[in-house]
């Protein structure tokens, strides 16, 4: 620029512009016009109204396919500049509405606070009582008294419910000790019982004396010290629970059964309308029995200890079934033993009083010889 200025003449004023030129006055302008807010959501995909995470979702989305350092093949420059400046616009905006709607929240609440009347006077008392001052006074004195009261009561409850557990468990240990007591004094006095026959020698006479004690079992799975308490068991007549139930269960249906038939028989043929009626009644008394027997099967399955020895429920209509076949039989047996005593007795009258001596004395021949 100076050279220039060298070779031009001196005296001539020339333009400002021919000897000092600036490039930055000759650029282009890039202003571009301020976009709407809703050219902000069209342009990011997003419908109307939508929230700030929604909007910067949908900017993420873009920004990948348009930002120009992505590499992907719809990498656009201007494109992404413009979703840039939306995405700018919208966070703005909704920033903007979102602090209005924060201030207008909290002068509503203010002009509530200073709308609620402020009942001072209630407030004291612990909000006990109504009417006048005075009056309340009194009311509230009155809640502190009952209030005392029940906190007095709950505090001997207490005490006395302490008491009571202390003693219960004072007497559990008395009687724990008195157990324990008493159990000894027993073992000492059979220990001295069996010291002083030892003494008088009445275990010299015993049967298996000399002799080895059976200590196992023949069968190798058997703990032998369980084999022997059992046989020590069984040879005394002791028998589990079980095995007991299982017994009074059985003699017990058996009971019920024979007198179910018996009853039956007593009754009868034909059916009359009171036979029919004495018959209902006996059923009836059965089904009670039958249902308490129920209630000992399952105590029976809950203590036993197989599977496969647990016992089902007796059914009442089939028992009563059963005892109605059972009398149909018993009838014809009946009914069969009176032909053959008649039969018998025909048979008696044909026979004339001398075929009857002659065959007795011919049978006595026979046995003579």
């Amino acid at each position: 620029m100076k050279l220039i200025r060298a070779f031009l003449p001196q005296n001539i004023k020339y333009p400002l512009s021919v000897c000092s030129w600036n490039p930055s006055v000759y650029t282009y302008s890039t202003y571009n016009p301020k976009r709407s807010i809703k050219d902000c959501y069209q342009l990011l995909n997003v419908p109307e109204g939508s929230s700030a995470d929604e909007v910067r979702h949908s900017y993420r989305l873009l920004a990948k396919k348009y930002h120009p350092d992505s590499g992907a093949i719809t990498a656009n420059t201007n494109m992404f500049m413009q979703i840039d400046e939306a995405y700018k616009s919208l966070l703005t905006h909704l920033a903007q509405k979102s602090k209005t709607g924060q201030d207008l929240e909290d002068d509503e609440e203010k002009t509530s606070e200073y709308k609620t009347p402020q009942h001072r006077h209630y407030l004291s008392y612990e909000g006990v009582g109504y009417g006048t001052p005075s009056q309340r006074q009194r009311q509230y004195i009155q809640f502190r008294v009952d209030r005392a009261a029940d906190q007095v009561l709950d505090f001997r409850k207490k005490k006395f419910e302490q008491e009571y557990a202390e003693n219960a468990m004072v007497a559990k240990d008395v009687r724990q000790n008195k157990k324990v007591k008493v159990t000894q004094a027993i073992e000492r006095l059979v220990e001295d019982l069996i010291q002083e026959s030892m003494a008088k020698g009445d275990f010299d006479n015993l049967s298996g004396k000399g002799k080895p004690i059976t200590k196992f079992s023949t069968c190798p799975h058997i703990d032998p010290m369980t084999h022997n308490l059992n046989r020590i068991l069984i040879d005394n007549g002791y028998q589990p629970e079980w095995i007991i139930l299982q017994k009074e269960i059985r003699d017990t249906i058996d009971k019920l059964r024979n007198d179910l038939v018996a009853s039956r028989k007593k009754i009868g043929e034909p059916m009359t309308y009171s036979k029919e009626k004495e018959w209902m009644e006996i059923c009836k008394d059965f089904r009670e029995n039958i249902t308490k027997l129920n209630k000992k099967v399952n105590d029976f399955n809950l203590v036993v200890p197989l599977m496969s020895r647990q016992m089902i429920h007796f059914n009442v209509d089939k028992e009563i079934s059963r005892a109605e076949q059972a009398y149909c039989v018993l009838k014809e047996e009946m009914e069969a033993a009176i032909k053959m005593e008649a039969k018998k007795n025909m048979d008696f009258k044909q026979t004339s009083p001398m075929e009857i001596l002659l065959n007795w004395i011919n049978q006595f021949n026979k046995e003579s010889k």
